[in-house]
């Protein structure tokens, strides 16, 4: 079961980018209504059967969030990273989580009520549009990845993600754009509806290419445009600015 942190501050929320515009008001006023878990590795935040009654922003650590397939395989839909925020759905729907959230790794996690949430999307812009710009990010992400299941061979799958992770955590460097996530071959395969063994074989392939460079189980994607053309898609931006903040940049 998760433990409770009740003398903790909430002092992060002043640096999420979600709540940087806020006042000190408003600020104080989330910190009266929020609360904050701390979950040990592996375990469940919420499941499909519960109510959806609060947003969420991870402080530590990390969550995995997927489905179950209908004959009893998980399908990723996306990793949160410390200072993101998920469950964001609540703001429009109070009804069932639709999936799973499960955490990777002991992790901290505030949860801001939805109607405190809907309030500051009235009462703020900033949040309205973080909210609004982190809703149609996940949709294209999740869109994207049903057109590679449904259209593209493996190989293509899996370039589509990796050129994915580098829009959000690419980083530049002088060998190309340095993936800077940790995901293993079974972590990539349940994201693109493949197997860890094809992962494996996929990435060893590209690397001999010289189209990526994987050291110490982590990788350069060195020629993202030969990459990108490959699969009839344009270079990302590799800025990472997604990874350090709540909301995904535009």
């Amino acid at each position: 079961m998760e433990s409770y942190d009740t003398n903790d501050k909430f002092w992060y929320l002043k640096n999420c980018g979600l709540c940087e515009r806020l006042s000190t008001e408003q600020i104080e006023r989330i910190e009266s209504v929020a609360r904050i878990r701390t979950f040990p590795a592996k375990s469940f935040v919420y499941l499909p059967s519960d109510s959806a009654d609060a947003v969420m922003l991870l402080v530590s650590g990390r969550v995995k969030l997927y489905h179950i397939t209908a004959d009893g395989k998980q399908s990723s839909l996306a990793f949160i990273e410390a200072g993101e925020v998920f469950g964001e759905l609540t703001v429009l729907d109070a009804g069932k989580r639709e999936g799973f959230a499960e955490t990777v790794s002991k992790s901290s996690i505030i949860l801001i009520p939805g109607d405190e949430m809907r309030l500051l999307m009235e009462e703020a812009s900033s949040v309205a549009l973080g909210i609004t710009r982190l809703i149609g990010f996940r949709r294209r992400s999740v869109e994207r990845r049903l057109k590679s299941l449904m259209f593209r061979s493996n190989r293509d799958r899996l370039i589509s993600l990796l050129l994915e992770l580098s829009e959000r955590y690419g980083e530049p460097t002088p060998d190309g754009s340095y993936l800077d996530v940790k995901l293993s071959h079974q972590d990539m395969a349940s994201m693109i509806g493949s197997t860890r063994e094809t992962v494996t074989l996929t990435l060893g392939e590209l690397q001999y290419e010289r189209l990526i460079k994987i050291q110490r189980r982590r990788i350069t994607l060195v020629n993202i445009e030969s990459l990108a053309m490959s699969i009839g898609e344009d270079s990302p931006s590799s800025t990472g600015r997604t990874k350090r903040s709540a909301v995904p940049a535009e």
